[in-house]
């Protein structure tokens, strides 16, 4: 069986940016085992297989090289960009099927797209000396009033405060202790304030230890997290909620640009949402038994 696989680099700042994504339209007679297989061929960070749904517009399942997870916003940013480049789709509002729930999708008429994450959840507090052993990292690394949380909006995020872009940028940590310490359950999403721009919220560094990929050049779901926690956490205001800019993977030599809104009553973050744009559509035939 050939099956045919789009590759687009959503969140791209730049052609040369943004995280790669697989996608495969019209998936419904795939199997789960015939979508790990094609997920692991294509190598990419996440693969999504988009199906029809009785309970929403798209039904999109996502699987890295090795395993299936729940929620991914760079693949569901890419899925989206895909339908409306093809024609497919127009500008407007849709919502997805996912094992995170039914969300909603915005395709803007620039192009953008705009993908509702979970409520926030706030789940637990992590002690720091695990995150100082696993990253190779100093105490000092680690800003001392903030705390690292997991925080989740579909997927459950171990969120790393450090003190500097520099000591970020520099951090290298041990695979075989990020992989323990996320047990192939969270995301671990470092991020600094200090970004050397007025209008950009965060630097950030993804490590999502699953064998075959240690890093990633932009992860949605981890920045939606990540606003969440900033918000919790009073480190941005009124203004800034309404647009939030997250730089990540410039030290990867793929600059992501990722947006996320918030909206909040009475203190209470009651929708979350993160878009981008993506870049560079090519295609890729993969044959399956």
């Amino acid at each position: 069986m050939k099956i045919k696989v789009y590759i687009l680099n959503a969140f791209a700042k730049s052609t040369k940016g943004g995280n790669p994504a697989g996608v495969v339209l019209e998936a419904n007679q795939l199997s789960n085992k015939q979508m790990q297989k094609i997920a692991n061929k294509i190598n990419l960070p996440e693969t999504t297989f988009i199906q029809k749904s009785n309970k929403a517009d798209f039904k999109l399942k996502f699987f890295t090289p090795n395993c299936e997870v729940d929620l991914c916003g760079h693949a569901t940013i890419a899925s989206f960009s895909l339908m409306a480049k093809l024609g497919l789709l127009k500008p407007g509002k849709y919502t997805q099927e996912t094992k995170a729930g039914i969300l909603d999708i915005e395709i803007k008429p620039t192009g953008v797209i705009f993908m509702n994450q979970n409520i926030p959840q706030f789940l637990k507090k992590i002690n720091k000396q695990k995150i100082v052993d696993a990253l190779n990292i100093s105490m000092d690394t680690i800003v001392p009033d903030l705390p690292v949380e997991i925080v989740s909006t579909g997927l459950p995020t171990i969120i790393v405060p450090i003190v500097s872009l520099d000591k970020l940028i520099k951090i290298k940590p041990s695979l075989k202790k990020c992989i323990k310490l996320c047990k192939n359950k969270f995301l671990l999403h470092l991020f600094t304030l200090e970004t050397g721009k007025k209008n950009q919220i965060a630097y950030s560094r993804n490590l999502f230890p699953i064998k075959t990929m240690d890093e990633e050049a932009a992860t949605g779901t981890a920045s939606g997290a990540l606003a969440c926690y900033l918000h919790n956490h009073n480190k941005i205001n009124k203004k800034q909620i309404k647009q939030m800019i997250f730089k990540q993977g410039h030290s990867m030599g793929s600059p992501s640009k990722i947006l996320v809104r918030l909206k909040v009553e009475k203190e209470k973050i009651i929708e979350t949402k993160v878009g981008g744009s993506t870049s560079n559509i090519k295609q890729k035939i993969i044959e399956i038994n």
